[in-house]
């Protein structure tokens, strides 16, 4: 396993985890969850009895006094207007009356069998009291708030309208703010509502749902409006609090209006005023519920209402919640808090949160800011652990995971932010596993590796084919098209006759260690070390695509990181007051047909590729110190890269070979090739070649020094080069059956 293993799979594994954060998947909110309700019954909202909220309890002894439920409308229209005696503020019902009252004298009636016998009671029973106009009646002699409930499917059954009694206003520059905050509110199209009558008469209407569940059906975001149809209403405790401090209409301020900072995102609702209260709510419009758990004391039994001794204090200017508190008649939530709180004791929870301005909040910089540590901790854990050692990664773990909590714990205390520590700490822990496993093992590799220094000579490629196909391990071989590279140092003989052993071993394990991993990083397959010079080919073992491209693309890589090189040789005889060593190399490549296999004997052998296109690749390569340029090319190789900075140099005909070849070389890439100045070159360069082979001397002279001006510094030579056979066929010409074809005299050119 490679040292760069040790911080490469740390790294992608906390790549990983920030891309697993930002999709945010259940088991991850779940997780966080956690940890907020543990903080809430570590510390949770404590009751404050002065608040002036209160539940007028539909609880057993209720139902013992007045019967099972539903009670007549006409009941329920005695207990409010005993609230109203008692001086309730606000009268809230936590009860939808959708459906006319089944006890009502005309619908008793109306069950009367047909018949001369019954109509003289059916008459009289008609002339009865109607209960559902009785409790409207009741509910218009006191500041009321009826309810209505948003469903997930439609009814299938007539319902009675909405009737608002005001417009929840929302503000945003250059948009339709009403519409846009409707569509960040939860709700649906589908609702049903308290019967007409009893809207009419009331003050106010809102929703009763209590929010929409968690996955594991925890009630923790409580709505302050929803939407129906596109329209904004608010929430029964929403109303209920507006209809008890009065003030200017509710009104939703969306991130991006003024005094909203969202850095110019619409992400959903910054702020809402209820009244003269202003709450930061989420972006849905949803308040979290910090919960104090069941509170006996918020309660009172609608049986005590009636007694004589009950005491009047207990109501007066109070918002007086009607709601179930019996398991049976099917209002019972969950909350972090409590498995079976009623839904009413929710609504006055949110109250209470409101008045008193305790609730949580999650600010909507808490996902960067988790984001951020999540980094943050994972790229210090890792750095730590790859360069420290098991033991101070631990410790440093452990104090980032600690703090990590703390911080949150401190922030959830003093400012009810819930910023989640366990997603940032986990990871850290994760990190650090892998980091301190990836070490073991680099760590019991290199002892294995010593044992098997002799394996290194190998490609990776072919140990692993080998490995799978031990069969591959014997002679033969097959052709196949590859493109090989031949890259030398220039003048090494005087180099090493300047240097003493160990200096020529560094400069020497300097070239060719970041080569071969240039080689080997565009795979391409290192086949041999013949001192100075390297041996590599593309597409064998391995089929790689576009194979004479990787090669170009490794060789242009190559003479910027020899750049570097010479630079590090520089500082490093300046540093040591020694003449600096500096690296020149040519490099030849050429794509051809070769054959490629396990080359040598039954003793030993190697994976090589023989065949004239390496013969060929290593006579270009030859020929670089007379073109001076660093890298020559084979005419395939250079038909693989058309829109690479490609230069023809000329034709020639290599020692041993009948049939000339066109060869190039290139100054760059893609970006290169783009560039003005390779623009106005290339076009100037073609000039003077054609000019050259139809024996135009003036012509190719005047291209020739066009180029020199227009090209880079490093082409200038190789100009020259033609300026000085320019003129020297001027002076003695070639004769009328050249074909510009340059013969190589020697076996390297």
């Amino acid at each position: 396993m490679h040292k760069a293993w040790g911080i490469a799979i740390p790294g992608l594994l906390l790549v990983g985890a920030a891309l697993l954060r930002v999709a945010d998947p259940a088991p991850i909110q779940f997780a966080r969850n956690f940890v907020f309700d543990n903080f809430q019954r570590a510390s949770p909202r404590v009751y404050d009895e002065t608040l002036p909220v209160r539940i007028a309890a539909i609880d057993e002894k209720s139902l013992e006094k007045f019967g099972q439920w539903p009670w007549s409308r006409a009941t329920m229209a005695q207990v409010i207007d005993r609230l109203r005696e008692l001086g309730a503020a606000v009268v809230a019902l936590d009860v939808l009356y959708a459906e006319p009252d089944r006890t009502a004298p005309a619908a008793m009636a109306a069950a009367l069998p047909a018949g001369a016998a019954f109509d003289g009671i059916r008459t009289e029973m008609t002339k009865l009291p109607d209960p559902d106009q009785a409790l409207a009646e009741a509910l218009g002699r006191v500041t009321s708030v009826v309810s209505f409930a948003y469903l997930e499917t439609d009814p299938h059954r007539a319902v009675a309208p909405l009737e608002k009694k005001y417009d929840i206003v929302a503000q945003r520059i250059d948009v339709n703010a009403a519409a846009e905050a409707a569509g960040f509110a939860i709700g649906s199209p589908y609702y049903i509502a308290s019967l007409l009558v009893l809207q009419r008469a009331a003050t106010g209407i809102g929703a009763v749902n209590a929010g929409e569940p968690d996955p594991d059906g925890v009630i923790r975001r409580v709505p302050l409006v929803v939407q129906i149809k596109g329209q904004l209403y608010p929430t029964l405790a929403t109303e209920a609090l507006y209809r008890a401090i009065g003030g200017n209409t509710p009104f939703i301020k969306l991130a991006g209006a003024p005094g909203a900072f969202s850095f110019g995102a619409s992400t959903g609702a910054a702020k809402m005023r209820i009244g003269q209260l202003v709450v930061e709510p989420t972006s849905r419009i949803q308040l979290y519920l910090y919960d104090t758990g069941p509170e006996p004391r918020r309660y009172v039994s609608i049986a005590d209402l009636f007694d004589p001794s009950f005491d009047p204090n207990r109501i007066a200017g109070q918002i007086v919640f009607i709601g179930t508190t019996v398991e049976g008649l099917k209002d019972i939530k969950a909350t972090p808090l409590s498995p079976s709180m009623p839904g009413v004791e929710i609504h006055a929870q949110i109250i209470e949160q409101l008045l008193s301005g305790q609730y949580l909040t999650r600010p909507d910089w808490a996902d960067g800011l988790e984001f951020l540590a999540l980094i943050g901790f994972g790229v210090l854990v890792i750095g730590f652990a790859y360069r420290s050692g098991a033991l101070s990664g631990l410790l440093l773990a452990m104090i980032v995971i600690i703090a990590a909590f703390a911080l949150s714990w401190t922030l959830f205390k003093e400012h009810g932010w819930e910023i989640d520590p366990l997603y940032p700490a986990a990871t850290t822990l994760v990190l650090f596993i892998a980091t301190t496993t990836i070490n073991f093992l680099r760590t019991e590799q290199d002892k294995a590796r010593i044992r098997g220094t002799f394996s290194m000579y190998l490609s990776p490629a072919m140990v692993e084919r080998l490995a799978e196909k031990p069969e591959l391990a014997k002679l033969g071989g097959e052709n196949k098209e590859i493109t090989v590279m031949f890259s030398d140092i220039r003048g090494f003989t005087k180099l090493s006759e300047g240097l003493d052993p160990q200096a020529l071993t560094h400069v020497i394990n300097a070239f060719l260690t970041p080569m071969s991993e240039l080689i080997k990083d565009h795979n391409g397959t290192i086949d041999k070390y013949i001192g100075d010079c390297i041996m590599a080919f593309w597409n064998a073992p391995l089929d790689v695509p576009h194979h004479a491209r990787e090669a170009v693309r490794t060789a242009v890589e190559m003479r910027r990181t020899l750049k570097r090189l010479n630079e590090q040789f520089a500082a490093e005889a300046t540093a040591a007051g020694k003449e600096p060593v500096k690296i020149r190399a040519g490099v030849g490549l050429n794509t051809g047909i070769g054959c490629v296999g396990n080359m040598g004997s039954e003793q030993r052998m190697a994976y090589s590729a023989l065949g004239d296109t390496v013969n060929i690749a290593a006579r270009l390569e030859s020929l670089s110190p007379a073109y001076f340029v660093d890298l020559v090319l084979g005419e395939t190789t250079a038909a693989d890269c058309q829109d690479f900075a490609l230069l023809e140099l000329d034709q020639v005909k290599v020692k041993g070979k009948a049939i000339p070849i066109r060869i190039f070389t290139c100054i760059g890439t893609e970006k290169m090739a783009a560039s003005n100045s390779f623009q106005q070159l290339k076009p100037a360069h073609n000039r003077m070649l054609e000019a050259y082979r139809r024996q135009d001397w003036a012509a190719a002279e005047t291209a020739c020094r066009e180029c020199m001006e227009i090209g880079p510094e490093r082409l200038r030579a190789f100009y020259t080069l033609y300026q000085t056979r320019i003129a020297e066929f001027r002076a003695d010409p070639p004769g009328a059956d050249w074909d510009g074809v340059y013969v190589a005299k020697s076996k390297t050119g």
